[in-house]
């Protein structure tokens, strides 16, 4: 699973999260860094209200929670979410022995993206491909 700070760093770059059951998410500056929160739906779900999509924590009385909004959280992708993110640009994983190096092509040029795991290899594959995006 990929930290928080990284996670941070794909949603400054543009990184739009579309909540799903079974998604982790946290909760930066609120004295809760250090907790992963999974959708689901008995839990924690997801609820469209008039303002926008806030997340209701159902039942949660060790939290001092009962919703949040989604501008407040930080997606977590898994490994298959930041995968897929990559879509057609993905050429393959390879493993080294420090880890992980993610393989993509962008406009012709390949690039590796080596990490210590493979997710944040793939993530640090798609922060390379949203600031492409963006320039």
């Amino acid at each position: 699973m990929i930290g928080v700070q990284l996670a941070q760093q794909l949603k400054e770059a543009g990184l739009d999260w579309k909540p799903a059951l079974g998604d982790r998410f946290a909760i930066p500056d609120r004295d809760l860094d250090q907790e992963v929160f999974v959708l689901s739906n008995m839990t924690i779900e997801v609820h469209a209200m008039p303002e926008g999509q806030v997340i209701g924590f159902n039942g949660t009385t060790e939290w001092a929670l009962d919703d949040v909004e989604i501008e407040e959280t930080t997606w977590l992708p898994r490994e298959d979410q930041l995968r897929e993110l990559l879509g057609g640009t993905f050429r393959g994983l390879r493993r080294e022995a420090a880890g992980y190096a993610a393989e993509i092509e962008l406009l012709g040029e390949q690039r590796s993206f080596a990490a210590a795991t493979a997710d944040e290899a793939y993530a640090s594959a798609l922060l390379h491909l949203l600031a492409s995006i963006t320039q």
